[in-house]
């Protein structure tokens, strides 16, 4: 598939010229970005990162790791995607659930990076990341080389299964005049930078105008509502503990020294515990705490792109 192309950058503040990349998935109009360091080799391999659900969020977030990766001399290429709903994507008013995004990078995989890739997925996200291994098993395609975690959530919020019922209902309270007045509540600076710094940052004052301007206008279409409500919801409030099982590849759990959790059946869970469970579970993962609290790619991100890549040279030699 050839890529449709826009000479609409990522971030005016960014040092990458990389354009907005586009193609078609489900007759929706989707968009990436794409790096390609100077050093990278047709044995390269790629990086497929999954960005945060949330209000403002989509492939920006990644900007700063990518700014970052490319700087310090790194070789794999990078694709960084927005997901159905976010960014430049199209944004549709339906509910999404984590098969359909995953559905959105498997055709995303066979068509635009078609070689296995390290898949880079940030917090609760992991939900997506997973249903992505599930579809390469059902296909039998083997696109994933292997899988970073970035902050993933405690591990009871993983091997929980919320009712349909109860996901119904929270979905159509959200997609309601209630929910519309939520949205726009919510989008406001103060409460971004409130909601930043109790929930994300373990230092408040990493909460900058970088970031809250980029959630700012991430979010000034209202339609990019829905994504946020699917999340919301919980439709990716599911057991994965047997699909973690199962992922016998190699896999690297980073999580931050502040690390918490939004869910009440996580909060009491130390993030050394968090990381026990998690490599207790994935057959084949090594794991490491940094400073910071639940965004380590943005927060802490020199930490973060030398530990991804120690762990990416390791596979590129295997």
């Amino acid at each position: 598939m050839q890529p449709q192309y826009s000479t609409q950058n990522l971030s005016t503040n960014s040092p990458l010229t990389s354009p907005t990349l586009f193609y078609q998935w489900k007759n929706y109009r989707c968009a990436y970005d794409f790096h390609n360091p100077t050093t990278a080799t047709e044995d390269s391999i790629p990086l497929l990162l999954i960005h945060p659900i949330g209000v403002g969020l989509s492939r920006v977030f990644w900007q700063r790791f990518c700014d970052s990766w490319c700087k310090t001399g790194n070789n794999n290429p990078i694709y960084n995607p927005d997901l159905l709903g976010c960014g430049d994507c199209e944004m549709p008013a339906v509910a999404c659930y984590p098969d359909d995004w995953a559905a959105q990078l498997q055709f995303f995989l066979e068509t635009v990076v078609k070689k296995p890739a390290i898949v880079i997925v940030q917090g609760a996200l992991l939900c997506v990341a997973l249903e992505l291994a599930k579809l390469q098993q059902e296909n039998g395609s083997n696109l994933i080389h292997s899988l970073v975690l970035a902050g993933p959530p405690a591990w009871a919020v993983m091997n929980k299964h919320s009712t349909d019922r109860q996901q119904r209902i929270v979905w159509n309270l959200l997609d309601s005049p209630f929910g519309n007045a939520f949205y726009r509540y919510a989008r406001r600076g103060k409460f971004l930078q409130s909601f930043s710094a109790k929930q994300l940052f373990g230092d408040a004052a990493n909460v900058d105008s970088e970031w809250l301007d980029a959630l700012q206008a991430g979010a000034a279409n209202p339609d990019s509502r829905h994504a946020v409500y699917s999340f919301l919801a919980g439709f990716w409030r599911q057991d994965y503990s047997s699909t973690i099982q199962k992922f016998a590849n190699p896999a690297l759990v980073i999580l931050g020294e502040k690390a918490s959790s939004i869910s009440q059946s996580g909060k009491e869970e130390k993030p050394e515990e968090r990381l026990a469970q998690y490599l207790a579970n994935f057959p084949n993962a090594e794991g490491l705490l940094m400073p910071g609290r639940n965004v380590l790619p943005y927060e802490s991100t020199a930490e973060f792109v030398s530990a991804v890549a120690e762990f990416v040279n390791k596979s590129n030699k295997n």
